[in-house]
């Protein structure tokens, strides 16, 4: 037995590098290395049978790979021997070659004893050098006392761990180690009937278990599977009886249970594998009963007919080639398959495209679109000038790349009616993408087809819904996109304005170039400070002011009107809303830059009509277009019976023409201002409201911009007793802030100018805090253009003299009192005149903007030019400013 085998007091050490030879296990190596060549030379081949070396673990820091031996459980079968040994098969190349990597590896403290059971000698040639094979067998374990070197090998001083055999004797009469030995049986057994169906020769381990010593059971069942490298070193180091088996037993149990796992996974793909092969089996059947029936309508031949819709769909050859290779892949799977869904939809995609179909544009007839857009858009005349303009050149040169149009305007204009009507123009297709609230990259680009639920961008679909190459695509809102991290969606947009880069427009979801050249691309938006600046550089603005009044009155009796009575199923036979009655609509009720809300109010004027109509033809269906009505015609009423029916008798002297006329005109409800309050309710605005609210000092009409248009802004001051404080209130900004601060800091350097304080008088805020606020605190405000009405609205304060009702002003100004230029004049302007208010005040350096305003808004308002805000109050006090003497810089 190999415990009764008498160890050395040194032994010649052959270190295995994340490896553990365990006793009873057998191992294959074959020796290359220079030191390994001459341990085994010297310590086995010279000795023979009686050589004996001692096999150390060691770990290398560098080289973290294992020693990637072949465990085979069971017997040692290529030796022939019918001992229990485990043969395991290595390679020397894994084993530390040379004495100079001491410092590099890291030397286990116990080992085991093996001797060589078989010894071959072999040349390698060309080399010449020469080469062992070695099969080793383990003995038993030892303890490392001192590690040497001996030439180009290491040679270890040991003291052996091992019991001996009367301790071994004494141990196994423990009825501890007797109960744990059983369970580690039973367990065992357990693993091997589990082994028995896949490997043949597990029968021989299943007589062994039987056989076998306890102190040898733990080593040579654990050396039959494969563990990590520190199982196996714990394996070693446990010298313990009790503590190896209750390891082992640990080893044998989780073996045991990752195999039953396998088992269960295995057995669940081989019932899915027989699911889709009887699937299959049944298709099969299927496809040859439809062919003996002549039904051909199988999934073969809708791949066919997709085939054939990809030829018919003009793809580029580039394009093409990656259709045809992704058709190849969908004819090799079946239709239960879960890829086989995804790639049809992508190639029914790529054959919808409209690769190569263009719409046919008809011979563009310039006074034609000229008077299409003078019949669907009231006004706008530099803008309908800016659109000829652009078909001009297009009808001279057609494949001209024409500049990207981006119409800026408040809600209500006509900026998506306008794009329309470049479509109808050219002839061409119209489709629209709205942008707004879009925050993800791939809603321009597309979805990568590796994502579950992925799909085409906007833009490609747009095209597969207008099935043309060349439509006109609206942009919609794209100044609303935003960005978080699935992207910037205005940054994608920038290859899709490049007319350079869109020729090649990559499709994620596509993953092949598309042209988009021939698209031709129109942006709307309600502001440009939120477009990124590198995709504003790509567009042509073009700015769509509000209307004023009187444009909206034109709109709303060549527009509004017929469009409201023909959506309402009315006309102007039941419903009559007179031009004076459209303008109280537009000065009571609304007050807006666009005409939405005079559709809409419109609109309820026209639903209540319909009530009307709707229960008179419920009341007396005479027929159709006639309703019951009291004329001198009515001159008999007949009875039957019990029962009353109401008739016409028509007399002689009267003919059908004049019945119409009756009819129509006894049906036509005429609008008038009972009915507006009535259907409307109150009026929302009136002129009044400046004058009532200026009539406090303190108060002043500002007039600032938004994203809708123009609007008037009240300022209010109030002072109070304090410490010299100044409030602000009205959700305001950084820099309407600081233009507070500016102001105040201005009126109190000039106060003795401004006659606001003596010239002893030092501090014009002792004992009182100025509070000044801007109402609707819902809505935030920003931005320098209220510095002359804050200036204004301080000096009411302090010398409690009322601004003029009919006086409105913007404007930035600086510390030495110079009022500096602002933006949306156009818009302000036209803000005071809805308000009815008859002058403003503007920088004088603004007198450029006054060519946008529109002529009949000039006319009956007096615009005040200011250079200094001396000249503002000047203006804005009624009889002018009482304070003659000057500030000099």
């Amino acid at each position: 037995m190999a415990e009764s085998v008498e160890l050395p007091s040194r032994l010649a050490i052959l270190p295995f590098r994340n490896k553990v030879l365990l006793p009873g296990a057998i191992i294959r190596i074959r020796c290359t290395s220079a030191s390994s060549v001459k341990l085994v030379e010297q310590e086995l081949w010279q000795k023979e049978e009686k050589g004996l070396i001692g096999v150390l673990p060691v770990r290398d820091a560098a080289e973290t790979t294992s020693v990637g031996s072949a465990l085979s459980p069971g017997m040692g079968t290529e030796s022939g021997e019918r001992s229990p040994k485990v043969r395991v098969s290595t390679s020397d190349s894994q084993k530390v070659d040379g004495i100079n990597q001491q410092e590099l590896i890291h030397w286990h403290k116990r080992g085991v004893a093996a001797r060589a059971l078989h010894l071959s000698r072999g040349v390698e040639k060309p080399s010449g050098r020469v080469t062992y094979i070695v099969v080793l067998e383990g003995l038993c374990r030892f303890s490392v006392q001192e590690l040497s070197a001996r030439g180009t090998y290491y040679v270890a001083r040991i003291s052996r761990l091992d019991m001996t055999k009367a301790e071994l004797d004494q141990a196994e009469q423990d009825p501890d180690l007797i109960a744990l030995s059983r369970q580690f049986k039973a367990t065992a057994m357990e693993l091997i009937s589990v082994l028995e169906q896949k490997q043949k020769t597990i029968g021989r381990t299943k007589a062994l278990l039987e056989t076998l010593p306890v102190h040898r059971l733990a080593d040579i069942f654990v050396a039959s599977f494969e563990i990590s490298f520190e199982e196996q070193l714990s394996m070693l180091d446990s010298v313990d009886l009790k503590i190896r088996l209750a390891k082992a037993m640990e080893l044998v149990d989780r073996h045991l249970q990752s195999i039953r796992v396998a088992e269960k996974i295995t057995q669940k793909v081989e019932g899915q594998l027989s699911k889709s092969q009887k699937e299959f089996l049944l298709r099969q059947q299927m496809r040859a009963i439809k062919e003996e029936l002549g039904d051909n309508d199988d999934d073969e031949d809708d791949v066919a007919a997709l085939e054939r819709k990809m030829q018919s769909a003009g793809m580029p050859p580039n394009v093409w080639k990656q259709a045809q290779r992704e058709l190849r892949r969908l004819r090799k799977m079946q239709p239960q398959q879960p890829g086989y869904s995804s790639s049809r939809v992508y190639l029914e995609l790529l054959a919808d495209l409209p690769w190569q179909n263009a719409s046919e544009e008809c011979e563009l007839d310039l006074r034609a679109a000229k008077e299409r857009l003078d019949s669907d858009h009231y006004g706008l005349v530099k803008v309908k000038q800016r659109i000829i303009e652009y078909l001009a050149v297009r009808k001279l040169k057609p494949d001209a790349r024409g500049p990207i149009l981006c119409f800026v305007g408040p809600p209500g204009v006509g900026k998506t009616s306008l794009a329309s009507s470049i479509a109808a123009a050219l002839g061409r297709k119209f489709v629209r993408i709205s942008l707004g609230g879009v925050k993800d990259e791939a809603d321009i680009r597309g979805h990568r087809r590796t994502y579950i639920g992925s799909m085409p961008g906007r833009l490609i679909e747009g095209l597969k819904r207008v099935a043309v190459c060349n439509p006109v695509m609206l942009l919609d809102e794209v100044d609303k996109t935003g960005s978080d991290i699935r992207g910037d969606p205005a940054s994608a947009l920038l290859e899709v304005l490049d007319p350079e880069q869109n020729k090649t427009f990559n499709d994620h979801y596509l993953n092949v170039p598309f042209d988009l050249s021939k698209v031709i691309f129109v942006a709307t938006a309600n502001r440009v400070q939120p477009i990124a600046p590198p995709l504003l550089d790509r567009m042509e603005v073009i700015e769509l002011p509000g209307y004023t009044p009187e444009e909206k009155l034109k709109i709303a009796m060549q527009h509004l009107i017929p469009r409201v009575l023909d959506q309402h199923g009315l006309s102007s036979e039941f419903l009559q809303i007179p031009e004076d009655m459209v303008k109280l609509v537009i000065q009571r009720y609304t007050r807006e830059a666009g005409v939405r809300n005079v559709e809409r109010n419109l609109a309820a004027l026209a639903r209540a009509a319909a009530v009307r109509v709707a229960e008179q033809e419920q009341t007396v269906p005479l027929s159709k277009g006639v309703h019951q009505m009291a004329t001198p015609l009515m001159d008999a009423r007949l009875a039957d019976g019990g029962a009353e029916v109401d008739m016409e008798v028509i007399p002689i002297g009267v003919n059908n023409h004049e019945i119409s006329n009756a009819f129509k005109s006894t049906s036509a409800l005429i609008v008038d201002e009972a009915m507006l309050e009535k259907v409307l309710g109150p009026p929302k605005f009136d002129d009044r409201e400046a004058a009532e609210r200026v009539a406090t000092p303190g108060v002043t009409v500002g007039l600032v911009w938004t994203s809708f248009g123009g609007e008037v802004q009240f300022v209010e001051a109030a002072a109070m007793v304090g410490k010299g404080d100044l409030h602000l209130t009205g959700q305001l900004g950084d820099v309407i802030k600081e233009s507070a601060q500016i102001a105040l800091t201005w009126v109190r350097a000039r106060a003795a100018d401004l006659k606001l304080a003596t010239a002893g008088e030092i501090n014009l805020l002792e004992g009182r805090d100025i509070h000044i606020h801007f109402p609707a605190g819902a809505v935030p405000k920003d931005g320098p253009s209220a510095g002359v009405t804050l200036v204004t609205s301080l000096v009411s304060l302090f010398t409690q003299q009322r601004v003029r009702a009919d006086t409105a002003m913007t404007g930035e100004m600086t510390l030495r009192g110079l009022v500096l230029p602002v933006g949306g004049i156009k818009d302000k302007i036209l803000a005071a005149h809805r308000y009815g208010i008859k002058r403003v005040i503007l920088p004088e350096r603004n007198l450029k903007d006054l060519v946008e305003v529109p002529s009949a808004v000039r006319n009956c308002m007096e615009i005040v030019l200011v250079k200094r805000v001396e000249d503002v109050l000047e203006q804005a006090f009624e009889g002018g400013c009482p304070w003659k003497q000057r500030a000099k810089l």
